[in-house]
């Protein structure tokens, strides 16, 4: 029995581990079509950050804004958070089915800038003018709060 217990608990901590390291990062981009009827089912925006390789101001938004926003409860109900790096030749597919990369889908986004941050309707159509670069960080929470909002409104006004 003890035994058990043990085993169960290990299997206990083991998922909820991973739970937590889940939330942990912003997760790439690579379906987006897929996951617009995923936003759409949920009636949220699709929050998408463009970031490059050594970022740091790229790590501060992540780490100091997105990923404690991805972990409460309150936002994952209100906004899905994809990744796209400008100069990853990873396949992406668009909102509209095309396959293209992650390199060409933020070019074709204007997104030259990191970080850049734009909130999506779950059909691809940008909800307000983007978020670039990282600004005075005592605000930029409720810059991006306005965003997120934008994207709630139009997504929810269809």
């Amino acid at each position: 029995m003890k035994k058990t217990l043990t085993y169960l608990l290990i299997c206990l901590a083991m998922y909820v581990n991973a739970a937590i390291a889940k939330t942990d990062i912003i997760a790439f981009a690579t379906d987006l079509q897929k996951d617009g009827r995923i936003a759409a089912q949920k009636h949220v925006p699709i929050l998408i950050i463009f970031t490059s390789r050594d970022c740091h101001y790229c790590e501060r938004v992540m780490n100091g804004f997105l990923i404690p926003m991805q972990r409460n409860p309150e936002y994952t109900r209100k906004v899905m958070m994809r990744r796209v790096e400008i100069s990853n030749d990873s396949k992406l597919i668009g909102f509209d089915g095309a396959v293209t990369t992650q390199k060409a889908y933020a070019a074709s986004q204007k997104a030259r800038f990191t970080p850049t941050v734009v909130v999506y309707t779950p059909s691809g159509a940008p909800a307000a003018d983007p978020l670039v670069g990282l600004g005075p960080e005592e605000y930029y929470g409720s810059y991006l709060d306005g965003l997120i909002d934008a994207g709630l409104a139009k997504t929810n006004a269809h």
